[in-house]
């Protein structure tokens, strides 16, 4: 599958706002329905992403078709390490383990600051290395006939 690269951007700036909004307030709440959006898209498919269908109905329709389309691998693979993230920010935030909802959702945040502001998807550079690693692993399991 293919998609726009500026919907996966502006699903990036929308997470940015949610992420801060975290940090401000410390609810873990608000950090656990990021992880559903992550989860949505990682699990489910960019396609069904919630901030991806608002850019679809919304932001699209106004702007020039994309000068390319990019494969959907990478970016659904960065929603999955967003989840994880969030995940993890959530289960610190819920357990009192407030570093760790602090430290998960400022890791996270980076991620997303860096795709919304300068178009750099961490999840995606990240991608290609962690395929190449469970080939490799995958080829090491296989038994010689």
């Amino acid at each position: 599958m293919l998609v726009d690269p500026r919907g996966p951007r502006f699903s990036a700036s929308v997470t940015t706002v949610v992420l801060v909004a975290v940090l401000v307030t410390g609810s873990g709440a608000l950090l656990a329905a990021q992880a559903v959006v992550f989860a949505i898209g990682a699990f489910l498919g960019l396609r069904y992403a919630p901030y991806g269908l608002v850019f679809k109905a919304l932001i699209r329709p106004r702007l020039a078709p994309p000068a390319e389309l990019e494969d959907a691998a990478p970016p659904r693979f960065a929603q999955g390490v967003g989840f994880v993230f969030a995940a993890l920010g959530t289960a610190g935030y819920g357990t009192g383990i407030t570093w760790l909802g602090i430290g998960a959702t400022a890791l996270a945040l980076a991620a997303a600051f860096l795709n919304a502001a300068f178009g750099f998807c961490l999840g995606c550079e990240i991608h290609p290395l962690f395929r190449r690693i469970t080939a490799k692993i995958r080829s090491d399991r296989e038994v010689p006939a």
